[in-house]
């Protein structure tokens, strides 16, 4: 197999107890290693796996694992694993996985899950919109559909995400999430939503002062974090600005967010403050 070969890739450091006496990794920790990037692989769809397969109802069971070894990893190594779904039947789907180390593959294998019935596990048909989405992805389609209007289009679905957040995440009182900026006609909201139709990321955008546009409100859904959902939902709102002539864009970021912020541009300025009992910082970037 050959890395091209995959369009999703989840990246990992051997850890030290995953060495064997050989000081190579043991063999059955590469099992392990497919079963993790395949849990990348529904992020990278968009889909929350637990929710998503509710609404299909129905979940993914493994009825046959197998692992080719052609090479052995070893300690610290970053290992780049490699996902696609390579056939679909009719009540299953047929995963082939890749190790490598650069672009050397190490260790190749397949995995075959049934689609069925959770109570009682016997197999029911893989669902058509399943099959859109897997097929879709493999084709190089977007997973993300990215929403931007008033609080009359979009309110019900970023509140939604923002209470799940900020409220009941963070702990933030509701009486400091909600202001009178949210219905303003000026204020532009947008929602990332994923090819169910389900809100994932939400953020909004102010004007700060003539010619800096403020974005807030950022959230993005706990198991959707580090899928690039959030980030399609701050260049759909970077882009807005820009499309209303904004030189500027500015935002009060929580410091453990500053990283994702710092790799779309925006660079800190002042120090550090608090807001709602979190420590943040201003960053801002050139439109």
């Amino acid at each position: 197999m050959k890395r091209s070969e995959f369009r999703f890739v989840e990246r990992l450091r051997v850890r030290w107890a995953e060495v064997d006496m050989q000081k190579i990794v043991f063999n059955g920790h590469y099992l392990m290693y497919f079963d993790t990037a395949v849990g990348g692989y529904w992020r990278a769809l968009a889909m929350p796996y637990n929710e998503t397969m509710a609404y299909l109802g129905g979940d993914l069971f493994v009825r046959k694992a197998t692992v080719e070894y052609e090479g052995s990893a070893r300690y610290d190594d970053v290992l780049d694993i490699g996902v696609r779904c390579g056939r679909i039947g009719n009540s299953s789907l047929v995963f082939s996985c890749a190790v490598f180390r650069h672009d050397q593959a190490l260790v190749s294998g397949e995995l075959v899950y049934v689609f069925a019935d959770p109570a009682t596990q016997t197999s029911k048909p893989v669902p058509q919109e399943l099959r859109d989405v897997l097929q879709g992805f493999e084709a190089g389609k977007p997973m993300v559909e990215v929403r931007v209007g008033n609080w009359d289009d979009l309110g019900r679905d970023a509140s939604s995400i923002r209470t799940s957040v900020f409220i009941e995440e963070q702990g933030i009182p509701m009486q400091m999430e909600w202001d009178e900026a949210d219905p303003d006609p000026a204020c532009i909201h947008a929602v990332a939503y994923n090819r169910f139709g389900k809100p994932l990321a939400t953020g909004r955008l102010l004007e700060h002062v003539p010619g800096v546009a403020k974005i807030g409100r950022m959230a993005v859904t706990q198991t959707m974090r580090g899928s690039g959902v959030g980030r399609s939902v701050l260049d759909a709102l970077m882009k807005t600005a820009r499309e209303r002539g904004y030189r500027e864009a500015v935002l009060h970021a929580q410091t453990s967010a500053a990283g994702f912020y710092s790799r779309a541009g925006f660079v800190s300025r002042g120090v550090m403050f608090e807001e709602v009992g979190i420590p943040h910082i201003e960053m801002v970037r050139s439109l």
